[in-house]
């Protein structure tokens, strides 16, 4: 017994001292050293870093974006959102595009939307969306890459214009006061992990229910729609079928008082066509442009219908949202917006942040390349309102009115120079009447259909 140990101890190190190609060695780690020896330079930055944040050291002072606010075109606007601890910028930045031609046409003050009252019914359809596409996709095996994506992704509170579409559509709209935020409104994460558990739960009951007793799968699935109803009713209330509302002026005085159906209000004081008034565009350079592309399942309702968009480059894009600025309209846009953000200025520039001057080291990936390797991706919708022309007619910045609130970037606002514009801006939303007409011809093309797990369609947040 004695030897066999002693065997053993003799060989584990030989084991264990086996090289392997490609990992990292002895002789690699002693050149990684020699290499970084550390400076007068790096000791004093490694001090600094060990009490500060990157973004504080990395900060370029006197970058003149900081403090340039003047905007040669700009939409005005009324009140600030705040969408607060969720993922709803998609439902905010719809709803302020469309509020915006609301105060404009009726003379308001400062009025919002009851986000609450189509959140209800978004996370209701998504959750139908699940459990129909579980029962369209039960016959296959759980292990398919669709069902593995459809279970990994049950629920959520993010989304797209599409999402607007869908349900404003559908459904209709209130004012705020009607049906107004709730905690779990404004606090999403926990209501949202409570309902994609159920909803798991339920998706491996309807494949099992669809192999046995077909029939009663959509007498099963409706059950479990009252159980999501009821618990989304405690945490944000019931929507209202009817309500009455009084309309006032800018100074507060009362126009008129009516009795409205969601439906009728969104008819009567909006009454765009969400589905046919607007085109959806994209600046994607890792896929041809003037083709159009559709993303499976990336809608927000079963009988909605999938983010279509028309990939076109920035110079074709650009124009598009300055017509609708200078026309006083504006428009839903995404973009990464953490990337490059300082949020004490409210500006995104690409100047803001020196990293490779503060590691000794450069960044020089473009955009194709960051979506390319999941760097970059559209993260969060904001309402594109302003543009700051050259002499020529050029952008040198954009504005955007946000939804985190007033006290967040610009009194509400971030501006974004044009550089950072190109960079990181993705998805842009407009009337059809701002498109050229050669451009809505495109538009109509039949699209190229691209899976649910695209690396580039995180949903906004």
């Amino acid at each position: 017994m004695k030897k066999i140990f002693l065997s053993l101890f003799i060989f584990l190190p030989l084991v264990v001292q086996a090289q392997v190609a490609g990992s990292i060695t002895p002789d690699l780690l002693r050149q990684l050293r020699a290499d970084n020896q550390p400076t007068a330079t790096d000791r004093a930055l490694r001090n600094a870093l060990s009490r500060n944040a990157i973004n504080d050291l990395a900060l370029q002072a006197g970058n003149p974006a900081a403090t340039d606010t003047h905007f040669s075109n700009e939409v005005p606007s009324k009140g600030i959102s705040d969408q607060k601890q969720s993922g709803r910028c998609w439902l905010f930045t719809s709803m302020n595009v469309l509020r915006a031609r609301m105060i404009k046409k009726y003379g308001l003050g400062s009025f919002h939307f009851s986000q609450s009252y189509n959140f209800f019914y978004d996370q209701l359809e998504k959750s139908n969306l699940f459990l129909q596409a579980v029962i369209d996709n039960a016959a296959e095996p759980m292990d398919t890459q669709t069902n593995q994506w459809l279970f990994q992704h049950p629920l959520s509170d993010g989304g797209t214009f599409c999402g607007a579409q869908d349900i404003i559509t559908k459904y209709g709209l209130v004012p705020a006061e009607v049906m107004p935020e709730s905690y779990n409104a404004n606090n999403t994460s926990r209501m949202s992990s409570i309902l994609s558990l159920k909803l798991r739960e339920y998706g491996l009951e309807l494949r099992r229910l669809a192999a046995s007793k077909p029939k009663a799968v959509q007498q099963r699935k409706g059950e479990m729609l009252s159980t999501v109803w009821r618990i989304l009713a405690m945490c944000l209330g019931t929507p209202p079928e009817t309500f009455t509302w009084t309309m006032r002026d800018a100074d507060g005085k009362a126009l008129e008082t009516r009795t409205f159906t969601p439906q009728e209000f969104y008819q009567t004081y909006v009454g765009t066509d969400l589905k046919g008034d607007y085109i959806l565009l994209m600046n994607d350079p890792t896929r041809p442009y003037y083709k159009t592309y559709t993303i499976q399942y990336d809608r927000h309702s079963y009988d909605g219908r999938d983010w279509t968009y028309l990939n076109l480059p920035m110079e074709r894009i650009e124009p598009i949202a300055i017509a609708s600025i200078k026309d006083s309209t504006m428009l839903y846009m995404s973009c990464d917006v953490g990337k490059q953000y300082d949020a004490k200025s409210g500006v995104l520039s690409l100047d803001n942040y020196a990293y490779g001057d503060l590691f000794g080291t450069d960044f020089p990936m473009n955009k194709a390349e960051r979506i390319q390797t999941y760097a970059s991706a559209s993260s969060h919708a904001m309402t594109l309102m302003g543009v700051d022309l050259d002499a020529d007619g050029r952008p040198l910045k954009w504005k955007v009115e946000n939804s985190w609130g007033a006290d967040a970037g610009l009194k509400g606002h971030l501006v974004m120079t044009a550089a950072w514009f190109r960079e990181y801006f993705f998805r842009l939303v407009a009337e059809r009447k701002y498109v050229p007409q050669d451009l809505q011809e495109l538009y109509r093309q039949q699209p190229v259909r691209l899976p649910a797990w695209d690396p580039l369609f995180a949903e906004e947040e």
